[in-house]
């Protein structure tokens, strides 16, 4: 694997062609971000932002380009709504960015709470719900209405994290779901790309976002900056939240070139992890063992015959 850099200058499809673009969790945070690079970049894209909040006054993207629908993405029905919209008012989707996310709530496995019975509490299941559950919702919506758009597709890119490669101390639930994300994209990608789909991830390490106001670590006062900072004097590497956007945006113009990629964006310093685990198999699977995973053939994924019994 090598570092590479994405640049905003050479983005020449997103440049030139308005699309209309979906992104869950778009008023804050990475959402806002990448609705503002996109707005930068060409101010006649379509933004529909769901989210439980409008975004900022200070986004200034033409009012005319721009839908906020006020979505749970939690709920199916509100999800599937807020796609509903978008279509009927605009005709196709031709982007979805599955960002929405919460970090870990709460320590859910070493701390005992009882239930009204007295008896020991379920775990709760918020983090899953929210960062894998949803993402799978809208991902689902996503290929629904970019299958309508004919040999034209579309592109999803879906918010991961470094937690989708190397566990989170602390954070089991969260590392859980940012894997399963991972894996959402591994398994869609060759599926999707018969509709002329392209499907990848972003993967970010700690980025400063309104998600940093949640870690008590870091005490309830203070801006985000403030709290990047901290982090980052204690040895942590920190992202800047538009050099995410930069990543997401990259995946979007390479379009179907990207499918299959997993941008891991550290120190804002950028690396497709994924095509660099994939040409390293062999050497922390064994060749024989990737042959054999293969079915004998040249094939990315694991081949299991139709009619196969236990």
């Amino acid at each position: 694997m090598s570092l590479f850099q994405p640049s905003a200058a050479s983005f020449t499809t997103l440049s030139s062609t308005p699309k209309i673009i979906l992104i869950t969790g778009g008023s804050s945070g990475i959402g806002l971000a990448t609705a503002t690079l996109l707005s930068t970049l060409n101010p006649y894209h379509t933004l529909v932002l769901l989210d439980l909040q409008p975004p900022p006054k200070t986004f200034s993207h033409a009012p005319s380009h721009t839908l906020f629908l006020k979505c749970n993405v939690t709920s199916w029905p509100s999800q599937r709504s807020a796609f509903e919209t978008a279509h009927e008012q605009f005709g196709r989707i031709d982007v979805v960015f599955v960002n929405a996310g919460i970090l870990e709530y709460r320590d859910q496995f070493f701390t005992d709470l009882l239930d009204a019975s007295g008896k020991l509490a379920a775990p709760d299941h918020r983090t899953i719900t929210v960062d894998l559950n949803a993402a799978v919702d809208t991902t689902k919506l996503a290929i629904h209405y970019m299958r309508k758009n004919g040999k034209e597709g579309g592109s999803i890119v879906l918010t991961a994290s470094m937690a989708g490669y190397l566990g989170f101390t602390r954070a089991p639930l969260y590392t859980a779901a940012k894997h399963g994300v991972v894996g959402l994209v591994r398994c869609l990608k060759e599926e999707v790309a018969k509709f002329g789909i392209a499907i990848s991830c972003v993967a970010p390490g700690i980025t400063v976002t309104p998600l940093l106001h949640a870690v008590e670590e870091l005490g309830k006062g203070g801006s985000l900056e403030e709290k990047g900072e901290v982090i980052a004097k204690a040895g942590g590497a920190v992202n800047r939240v538009e050099s995410v956007a930069l990543a997401v945006c990259h995946l979007l113009d390479e379009g179907m070139k990207a499918n299959g990629s997993g941008i891991l964006v550290q120190q804002d310093k950028f690396t497709d992890i994924e095509r660099g685990l994939a040409k390293s198999r062999a050497s922390w699977m064994t060749q024989e063992m990737l042959d054999d995973s293969r079915g004998g053939r040249r094939a990315d994924k694991i081949n299991v015959p139709p009619k196969a019994k236990m």
